[in-house]
C-alpha cells in the first residue's frame, strides 16, 4: 500500500469537501478549488475525514493512490490556510512597485516589465525589492512565481536578477579567477 494515499485527510473547522462522480470540490474561508481525480480512485468523505482508496495493486493505480491523495491535501490547505512564494530581486537599480493590480518590475532593460494579477493570484510588494504571490491553489501559485522569476532569472557571477527567498545561487569567480590557474 502507499504509505502517502493510505493517510487520511484532516478536514479542518470551515472547509467543506464533496465528491461527485470524479469531481472533488473543497470550500473554505480562502476559496473553492475543484479537481478530477482518476475514476480508478475512489474518494469517500467520513465525518470529518477524506479517505482515497484503490481498487487493486496494479502500477497504474498505486502511482494514481498517492497523487490523487496529495492533490486533495494540498486542496484542502490551500482553502484553510493558503501558499505563498517569496521573490527577492537582486541588482543595482533592479526593483518592484504595484500600481492596482499591476506589478512594474524595474529589471536592467531598456523597458519596464508589467505583470498582472491574475484570478486566484494575490501580488504584494512589501519592499521595492521584494515580491509575495499568494493564493489557495499550490500548482498556480508555483507556476506564477516561476514566470515572475523567469522575467531576470539570477545569473551565476553576480547574483543579479529574480530568485526565490530560499534558493541559493551557485556563484562563479568570473575571468579574475582563471588567471590564478596558471
Amino acid at each position: 500500500m502507499s504509505r502517502i494515499g493510505r493517510k487520511p485527510i484532516e478536514i479542518p473547522a470551515g472547509v467543506e469537501v464533496s465528491v461527485a462522480d470524479n469531481v472533488v470540490t473543497v470550500k473554505g474561508p480562502k476559496g473553492t478549488l475543484t479537481q478530477v481525480i482518476n475514476p480508478v480512485i475512489s474518494v469517500k468523505v467520513e465525518g470529518n475525514t477524506v479517505l482515497v482508496e484503490r481498487p487493486n495493486d496494479e502500477a497504474q493505480s498505486r502511482s494514481l493512490h498517492g497523487l490523487s491523495r496529495t492533490l486533495i491535501a494540498n486542496m484542502v490547505e490551500g482553502v484553510s490556510k493558503g501558499y505563498q512564494k517569496e521573490l527577492e530581486i537582486n541588482g543595482i537599480g533592479y526593483r518592484a512597485a504595484k500600481q492596482g493590480k499591476q506589478v512594474v518590475l524595474t529589471l536592467g532593460y531598456s523597458h519596464q516589465v508589467f505583470v498582472d494579477e491574475i484570478p486566484g493570484i494575490t501580488i504584494d510588494v512589501p519592499s521595492p525589492n521584494k515580491l509575495v504571490i499568494s493564493g489557495a491553489d499550490k500548482q498556480l501559485v508555483g507556476q506564477f512565481a516561476a514566470e515572475v522569476r523567469g522575467k531576470r532569472p539570477p545569473e551565476p557571477y553576480k547574483g543579479k536578477g529574480i530568485k526565490y527567498s530560499d534558493e541559493v545561487i551557485r556563484r562563479k569567480e568570473g575571468k579574475a579567477g582563471a588567471k590564478g590557474a596558471k
